[in-house]
């Protein structure tokens, strides 16, 4: 009876073991290593999409993963390897977009969101500043102004 229970925990614990397993990765080459994180990096996960490939631990990663580890191994340089997955992905796969007519928004529109603010405030600052003037009280206002001071000290 205490070799099948025993027996039983050993499986169990084999399988607990095994669930928490990652997949293995081959001892490579440093610079292969180093080349797979600069990749990885560079490019986005697609399901978590502020996070990139690298950081991920969602499952589409790991297949994102596999399929740029696959394509260094066949000797692809990094170049090809972004311009597959631009074409399979989108542009939106990369998180430094290159600068064409689809995206040159992207690139510029912060520029033109600032400018556009910063000119707004200098123009709203400009016309307030013609709106205020320092005019001296003319006589009347100034007897009404003392009027109200001398009541206020009364009180």
């Amino acid at each position: 009876m205490r070799l099948k229970v025993f027996g039983l925990l050993f499986w169990c614990f084999l399988a607990a073991v095994a669930a928490q397993a990652k997949e293995a990765t081959p001892n490579e080459d440093p610079v292969i290593k180093e080349r797979f994180k600069e990749l990885t990096s560079e490019l986005r996960c697609l399901k978590c999409q502020n996070q990139t490939i690298y950081d991920s631990k969602a499952g589409l990663a790991d297949d994102l993963r596999k399929q740029i580890r696959t394509q260094i191994n066949a000797g692809k340089s990094n170049d090809e390897i972004i311009e597959y997955m631009v074409d399979r992905y989108g542009d939106f796969v990369r998180y430094r977009p290159a600068m064409n007519a689809r995206t040159i928004l992207l690139w510029v529109g912060p520029f033109l969101l600032l400018f556009t603010g910063i000119s707004i405030l200098l123009y709203q600052l400009r016309k307030r500043k013609t709106l205020v003037t320092d005019a001296p009280l003319s006589e009347e206002e100034n007897m009404r102004l003392n009027k109200l001071l001398k009541e206020k000290g009364d009180r």
